[in-house]
């Protein structure tokens, strides 16, 4: 795993890289259970069972610990769409959308803290000279460009910038209307939606 950019410090020693991965990981539940405002650094070590100042190693504030998580998010999101992506033929880009699709689902479905905190889109994290969505379309840009026979180029990455943003507000339609799983029939229209606007700018 990458480590977070929002660290105060690296961790050197495996132990201290499982301790603050304990962390996120706490982070991520206590996401779940209670939301960002009830969030407290002090919460956080207290369910990874770690000691107040081991957070505050890592973290100033619980500002950088859920920029951290959002950014392991994409991380893990990034090795997840690379692996799908080693069975799908080189030039599909059908079926490597679908793979982008289908693992952001899977994600959102299943990941702690995933449905609020994403990639930093649902609180207010970061700074909006690095909105997450662009670097969710930089990352698919330079992922999936040799695969499908384009240079990675500024119109590329603005074609993947505005899928991103179209799919992730109509993605998060689709969790408002079934917060469990997604509302199956948004999730077929952002399919659809995906395909004829990209059948269009990659052409």
């Amino acid at each position: 795993m990458a480590e977070p950019t929002s660290l105060r410090r690296m961790p050197v020693q495996r132990r201290s890289a499982e301790r603050l991965s304990r962390i996120l990981d706490a982070c991520a539940e206590l996401l779940d259970e209670t939301g960002y405002d009830e969030l407290s650094t002090r919460a956080v070590a207290q369910r990874a069972e770690v000691p107040i100042g081991s957070v505050y190693r890592f973290f100033g504030n619980k500002r950088a610990l859920v920029e951290a998580l959002a950014e392991r998010n994409l991380d893990r999101y990034v090795r997840r769409v690379t692996a799908r992506l080693t069975a799908v033929p080189e030039g599909d880009w059908r079926a490597a959308m679908d793979a982008v699709l289908d693992e952001y689902l899977a994600m959102k479905r299943t990941a702690p803290g995933f449905s609020l905190v994403d990639f930093g889109t649902q609180i207010p994290v970061g700074t909006s000279d690095a909105d997450p969505n662009h670097r969710v379309a930089d990352t698919l840009t330079e992922l999936l460009a040799p695969r499908i026979g384009r240079e990675p180029d500024a119109d590329l990455r603005r074609a993947f910038l505005v899928a991103v943003e179209s799919a992730d507000a109509l993605v998060r339609l689709a969790f408002r209307l079934d917060p469990a799983r997604g509302d199956e029939a948004v999730i077929a229209e952002v399919r659809t939606l995906l395909r004829s606007y990209l059948a269009e700018v990659l052409a």
